[in-house]
């Protein structure tokens, strides 16, 4: 194969298996950690010298409050791997984790006709 050949079927930019595995010490859930998409993860301390690459990278990344799905869109990491960070990060107090924003309360519908009615007479 030429140096811009690939095999066919493999994605370049999927994340090495070995390294998720090495990462995640070969755990797949998050244990006592509920997580979600949605939720919201902000850091509470700044990456020490002896965090994973990986987790560091998180931490730098929330330091304003951003979703589980953010992170791993952000970091081009697979959620599953994500979600295993998020949870050591957690149980060592380096993120804390929100419940995502509510949606708002929408008000009647005989509101909204009553002031596009107004705003029509306008």
């Amino acid at each position: 194969m030429s140096e811009g050949d690939h095999e066919p079927g493999v994605d370049e930019n999927e994340y090495d298996p070995g390294r998720m595995y090495v990462v995640t010490g070969g755990r797949t859930g998050t244990g006592k950690a509920a997580l979600d998409l949605v939720t919201l993860i902000v850091a509470t301390s700044e990456p020490q010298p002896t965090i994973q690459p990986e987790a560091a990278g998180i931490l730098r990344l929330c330091e304003s409050p951003l979703s589980v799905a953010e992170i791993s869109a952000y970091t081009d990491l697979p959620i599953s791997l994500v979600m295993v960070i998020l949870a050591d990060l957690l149980k060592d107090e380096h993120v804390e984790a929100r419940a995502p924003v509510p949606k708002a309360l929408l008000p009647e519908r005989a509101l909204i006709e009553a002031v596009m009615h107004g705003l029509q007479k306008l």
